[in-house]
C-alpha cells in the first residue's frame, strides 16, 4: 500500500476490524518510512446496490451522498470523525443487508436509516437533517419535531404516512 504522505510502499497494519456484515475489511496501517498512519478499507466485489429513487430513477448507492448529508448536518456539532464513520459504515451495512436479495433499495429507506442513525448520535443534526430530507415547509413542523424530543424520546412515526415513515 502507497503512503499518502511520503509515497513509500513499506508499511505495517496496526489494526483490522471487519464490518458487522462480513464485506468489508477496514485496516489501520502505519508507514514504516515516515510514521503517517491511515486506513485501508478491502470490500468484496459484488453487484452494486442500485437505490430506486422517488421519481422511480435507479442509480447506483453512493456513500459519499450519504456522507454529504450527514456532514452538512453535523456541522460544527461535538461529534468525533470516528463517531461519523462509524455512522455511516452502520448505514452502509444495514443497507447492504437491507438490500441483499434484490440489490435495489429505496432512497426513503436509506433517508429512515439516516434519521435513525442520527438520533442517536446527536439530536440537532436529527433535526437538521430531518428538515432537509422531509422538506419542512413552515416553523410548525420545526416546533412539533422539538417538542416530541424528550429524554426518553425515540424517533417520530407518523401514523398518517401512507409507507409508515418518520414524521
Amino acid at each position: 500500500m502507497k503512503c499518502p504522505l511520503c509515497g513509500k510502499t513499506d508499511d505495517k497494519v496496526i489494526e483490522s476490524r471487519q464490518n458487522q456484515s462480513g464485506t468489508t475489511i477496514r485496516r489501520r496501517r502505519e508507514c514504516i518510512g515516515c510514521g503517517y498512519r491511515f486506513t485501508s478499507y478491502e470490500h468484496i466485489e459484488e453487484v452494486p446496490i442500485m437505490v430506486i429513487k422517488r421519481s422511480g430513477r435507479r442509480e447506483n448507492f453512493d456513500l459519499k451522498k450519504i456522507e454529504y448529508g450527514v456532514m452538512r448536518a453535523l456541522e460544527k456539532r461535538p461529534v468525533t470523525h470516528a463517531a461519523i464513520e462509524d455512522l455511516l459504515h452502520g448505514i452502509e451495512d444495514e443497507a447492504a443487508m437491507m438490500s441483499r436479495s434484490t440489490h435495489e433499495i429505496r432512497s426513503e429507506t436509506i433517508g429512515d436509516l439516516v434519521l435513525e442513525k442520527l438520533f442517536s448520535l446527536d439530536k440537532v443534526a436529527y433535526v437538521r437533517f430531518a428538515s432537509v430530507y422531509r422538506q419542512f415547509e413552515d416553523v410548525k413542523e420545526f416546533i412539533r419535531v422539538i417538542d416530541d424530543l424528550g429524554p426518553d424520546a425515540e424517533p417520530i412515526h407518523d401514523e398518517s404516512r401512507p409507507d409508515g415513515e418518520l414524521f
